[in-house]
């Protein structure tokens, strides 16, 4: 958050008009209203079998037509591994079991959509398969690709989140 852009003009509470001047939350003096700018939690997988990656070209905006790591937003009351076992499933028929995802790092993120910028904290995850999974493109996916680590174009993936995950999962020798 922008210190001096509040995401509100009235205070939801009390209704007088609003200024922020903290980039970590809205308080509103006269009545003591309260908001905290929290982060969104996302998820994305890297699926690796035969020393390539699985990548999917995204099917709508943000970035439509690019390419990313399978995963998303984690829902109200799931956990991280609940979640990208749903995306998974959602964006490539993939059912994975919490046991076969292995947590590899974080990143902070800035995900542009609808006109509004949110703050999202990614966490990564890696998938091994010793052959090769059936998938199928469906929900935000357009397309499947299994790609070998240096033919990967990093220009084609279209969120800045994506293209640094990528670059520090193979930057670590994690692949």
């Amino acid at each position: 958050m922008n210190a001096h852009r509040s995401p509100f003009r009235f205070c939801p509470q009390c209704a007088r008009p609003s200024t922020c001047t903290s980039p970590r939350e809205f308080r509103c003096e006269p009545c003591g209203f309260r908001y905290f700018f929290n982060v969104a939690a996302a998820v994305g997988a890297f699926i690796v079998f035969d020393g390539e990656l699985l990548l999917t070209r995204r099917a709508h905006a943000p970035a439509a037509g690019t390419l990313d790591l399978p995963g998303g937003f984690v829902d109200p009351d799931e956990s991280l591994e609940g979640a990208l076992a749903r995306e998974l499933h959602e964006e490539l028929a993939l059912t994975v079991a919490s046991n076969e995802l292995r947590y590899l790092f974080s990143l902070p993120n800035r995900y542009p959509f609808a006109g509004i910028t949110y703050r999202t904290a990614d966490c990564f995850y890696r998938i091994d398969y010793p052959t090769r999974p059936a998938v199928q493109a469906r929900d935000d996916v357009s397309a499947v690709l299994w790609v070998a680590p240096d033919k990967i174009a990093t220009h084609e993936i279209g969120l800045d989140s994506a293209r640094a995950a990528l670059a520090q999962f193979l930057r670590e020798a994690r692949y």
